[in-house]
């Protein structure tokens, strides 16, 4: 893989979760305009849960699946900061981790770093080629842990 995607799994990810969060958002909205009717009155055998139970259910569900979402993207956090420490140039390790884990744009991490735009790419460049041999090597040992 090569350093730019790897790196970019935790933007995509965390873009993943803000998704699922708005998706939740939009089903508490249908809940609390669903009604149930209560009756006496028996049901059709087929229909024994109601439309609010669906999408509680739904809202469950996709609760579980963004707890899992922010696990992963700890440990991908985790592993991309571990990977950058690694590094030994300090400006390469400043726009890695305002790039890739704080999702900056190089605009916002030139003027916070007090570079010019060129300069951040520049080192940004130089960065990616220096953790390359970090990330195959990662992804090598992961290969052969499986």
């Amino acid at each position: 893989m090569i350093p730019k995607k790897f790196l970019q799994q935790a933007f995509y990810l965390d873009q993943r979760i803000n998704s699922k969060i708005e998706q939740i958002a939009t089903l508490n909205s249908l809940a609390r305009k669903a009604t149930s009717t209560l009756s006496d009155m028996p049901k059709a055998p087929g229909r024994n849960t109601s439309r609010l139970e669906d999408i509680i259910v739904k809202i469950v569900m996709l609760q579980e699946e963004i707890n899992n979402d922010i696990d992963s993207l700890v440990d991908i956090k985790i592993r991309i900061t571990e990977m950058i420490n690694d590094m030994e140039d300090k400006e390469q390790q400043m726009v890695l981790e305002k790039r890739y884990l704080n999702f900056s744009s190089f605009e916002q991490i030139a003027v916070d770093l007090n570079f010019s735009i060129q300069h951040v790419f520049r080192i940004h460049k130089q960065a990616l080629s220096e953790i390359e041999p970090v990330i195959k090597e990662y992804e090598e040992n992961k290969d052969e842990s499986k």
